[in-house]
């Protein structure tokens, strides 16, 4: 046999050998092939059928959605940030919204607060809620840069209120919320104030009336106390009286009706007549009062104006509610005058600017708090509620001022440091000037 087999491969050529060792090779080259395909398919069948009766592999919204983009999208349009973390705190996850917190320092949770609620919530498997404060370093606070604080504007607060809520989702995984209470803390605070307030001014001046009118009773003999008390009661009788008419200013200022009555009119008449309506007062506090148009010293009385003056009155023209606008004005230069020294000045400054017209109100009093700056234009917050009875203020002026300016399409903003005075300043859009040509061809005609 092993003779037979030599002979064949003796006498078998080299051509011949290469051909059988191709055939070969072909041969088990399809058969893995075909090997690998009923492998893959059979694998592909697997994993299609492991999918369809795995009901955790599919999204909670269809069959058809994408878990994965459908995921991140959901944590997008959560009113809360998330973190997803381990029991030790690892930070597996963070949405955009969570960094703003500053939460997460070195993929690791940097609050010790939250690191014990965590903690809490791994121990029993529970769901956790708890709200912690963080500190913040703010930036510099814009009255001390310059510009002012607008009406509305935030004053940057030293601590955040953040609601945090931890639980578990998963095998070591973990998933924190935060909400920003910030805001609704600031609203509450505002609130109980504002009631406080109202209470008080309402009841002080009722409360005075009634014990007032008992005592001129009981001093009925004596006509000189009679005559005292009596004037007591008439000062607060005129004190509630104008606090009842601030509350309707207020309420008209706020009726959103300003641009329904807008008007063409001159932003250098109306502090004229805001000066002349407290020239009275500012005589009685020996208060001097002066009034600047586009950075020249204009007179206050109108008929007292030349050529030059004139000149520089010109393109002060806003779109406006006169009566608004002259209220707005009155009451900052009346806080001016309460509020500065003796043998001071208090300077009204008109000016245009890129297209905005600045009614600027600038005294030499006794400033504005840091912590009250963005509070002034609150409705009955008052800065030294002594002072503020002693000048008779309702605490209702500034914040008359704010919706007059805001419904006439402009904006109040204040710059204040204790000691060194205050500036109030209402920006308005200048009148087009296109809309003055017309009304010149007009007065032409009737001229004729």
């Amino acid at each position: 046999m092993l003779r037979q087999v030599r002979f064949t491969l003796e006498t078998m050529s080299i051509w011949q050998f290469i051909v059988i060792v191709v055939l070969l090779a072909l041969v088990l080259a399809w058969a893995i092939v075909i090997a690998y395909g009923k492998g893959r398919a059979s694998g592909r069948a697997a994993a299609e059928e492991a999918f369809s009766s795995d009901k955790d592999a599919k999204s909670l919204f269809g069959d058809d959605v994408p878990v994965r983009p459908t995921e991140r999208r959901l944590i997008e349009v959560l009113p809360e940030a998330l973190i997803v973390t381990d029991r030790n705190g690892l930070v597996h996850y963070a949405s955009p919204g969570s960094v703003p917190f500053g939460l997460v320092s070195g993929k690791r949770i940097n609050s010790r607060e939250v690191e014990d609620i965590l903690t809490q919530a791994a121990s029993d498997g529970g769901v956790r809620e708890r709200e912690v404060q963080l500190p913040l370093d703010r930036g510099p606070f814009p009255s001390l840069t310059g510009k002012g604080i607008e009406a509305g504007q935030l004053r940057p607060s030293n601590t955040r209120y953040l609601r945090v809520r931890i639980g578990d989702v998963g095998d070591d995984l973990y998933a924190i919320f935060i909400s920003d209470m910030s805001e609704q803390r600031r609203f509450e605070a505002v609130r109980r104030d504002f009631v406080t307030n109202v209470s008080h001014e309402l009841k002080t001046p009722a409360g005075a009336i009634s014990l007032l009118a008992e005592t001129v009773t009981d001093a009925a003999d004596d006509p000189d106390a009679v005559r005292y008390f009596s004037g007591r009661i008439s000062k607060e009788s005129a004190r509630l009286t104008e606090l009842v008419h601030h509350l309707i200013d207020l309420q008209r200022a706020q009726s959103s009706q300003g641009m329904s009555d807008a008007k063409r009119i001159s932003a250098l008449a109306v502090a004229r007549a805001a000066i002349s309506d407290n020239q009275v007062q500012a005589e009685a506090h020996h208060v001097d009062i002066r009034l600047n148009a586009n950075g020249r010293a204009v007179p206050l009385d109108s008929t007292d104006a030349t050529d030059e003056d004139v000149e520089a009155g010109k393109n002060l023209t806003i779109l406006a509610d006169a009566d608004a606008m002259q209220t707005a004005v009155k009451n900052l230069v009346e806080n001016a005058i309460h509020y500065s020294p003796e043998h001071t000045t208090v300077a009204v400054d008109v000016a245009v600017r890129d297209g905005k017209v600045t009614i600027r109100v600038v005294d030499q009093g006794i400033g504005i708090p840091e912590e009250s700056l963005d509070r002034v234009f609150e409705r009955f917050y008052r800065v030294d509620p002594a002072r503020s009875r002693q000048t008779g203020g309702s605490g209702l002026g500034l914040a008359i001022t704010k919706h007059c300016v805001q419904e006439n399409g402009g904006r109040i903003s204040v710059w204040s440091r204790q000691g060194e005075g205050s500036t109030f300043t209402i920006e308005l859009p200048a009148a087009p000037q296109k809309d003055e040509q017309p009304a010149a061809k007009e007065d032409k005609r009737d001229g004729r």
